[in-house]
């Protein structure tokens, strides 16, 4: 299902025929060993109808917002036309973390343009969690198109903390920007939103790979600051373990307090302590 953002059509569902033959039951399960032949396989064909107007895709897709704890990261990923395809590339999701390294090495290799943004636990807390996704989303276009030399002055003279205008910027006309799951106005530029874009769409899959891998990095680097919430396995995810630890120890800075269950768990220490 494919959603527009911008002008024209708002919020309006299109339900191409590729969409309709690749609709199916989503992946969501972490699977430690071969990858079942029933997983989708992401499609460049969205990539291949852009190449045809010598434009160029880029696909963005984020990890890191169901966590009680670590940041929200987003990447955004751009293809050469013709690039060989990195093969095994899919959703995450359905990866274990080994190929998932080995995948975003390749997809290193072989991507035109790469770019990373992150929305920290304070600004999750500050603005909710579906705003900081867009802000992570939205750093991580403004960085890739800044190595590709293709940064809109209006959007160069911001500040890097200012949240962007509900009134969406239009990208250099070679790019197209599609977003894995619903619209995101405070994305700040106009785009398409895939669902399930993961599962379907090459480019965006490819952004969701390197997103997780960056992300798990640095919930491992957390945990040696901060050993007791098992952050080098659960990744800040909500398991017995990390909550344990929470009602046992107390949040950290890098916890999110607007999240009900460290809320809630910070509110019954207290309790106790009284």
């Amino acid at each position: 299902m494919l959603f527009r953002s911008g002008p024209g059509a708002p919020g309006q569902a299109v339900l191409s025929a590729e969409a309709v033959r690749e609709s199916g039951a989503h992946q969501g399960a972490a699977r430690p060993l071969a990858v079942p032949s029933t997983v989708p396989i992401p499609s460049l064909q969205r990539e291949r109808t852009l190449w045809a107007e010598d434009r160029l895709l880029i696909g963005v897709d984020e990890v890191g917002r169901g966590p009680l704890a670590g940041p929200v990261v987003a990447a955004a990923v751009v293809f050469a036309p013709g690039t060989p395809r990195v093969r095994g590339l899919r959703d995450s999701k359905v990866l274990n973390a080994k190929r998932r390294e080995q995948l975003a090495g390749r997809i290193r290799e072989r991507a035109l343009h790469i770019g990373l943004g992150a929305a920290s636990t304070r600004e999750i807390d500050r603005f909710n969690i579906r705003v900081a996704t867009a802000i992570a989303m939205r750093r991580a276009v403004v960085r890739l198109l800044g190595r590709a030399g293709k940064l809109p002055t209006c959007i160069a003279s911001q500040r890097s903390t200012a949240l962007p205008p509900y009134r969406p910027t239009a990208l250099p006309p070679v790019f197209h920007l599609i977003i894995d799951g619903l619209p995101f106005p405070e994305v700040g530029f106009e785009h398409d939103a895939l669902v399930d874009g993961d599962a379907h769409c090459y480019s965006i899959a490819a952004a969701g790979v390197v997103a997780k891998c960056v992300r798990d990095r640095l919930m491992v680097q957390l945990h040696s600051r901060h050993p007791g919430y098992g952050w080098e396995t659960n990744m800040g995810y909500g398991t017995e373990e990390h909550r344990a630890a929470i009602d046992r120890e107390g949040p950290t800075k890098h916890h999110r307090n607007s999240f009900s269950p460290v809320a809630q768990l910070g509110l019954w220490r207290n309790v106790s302590a009284d």
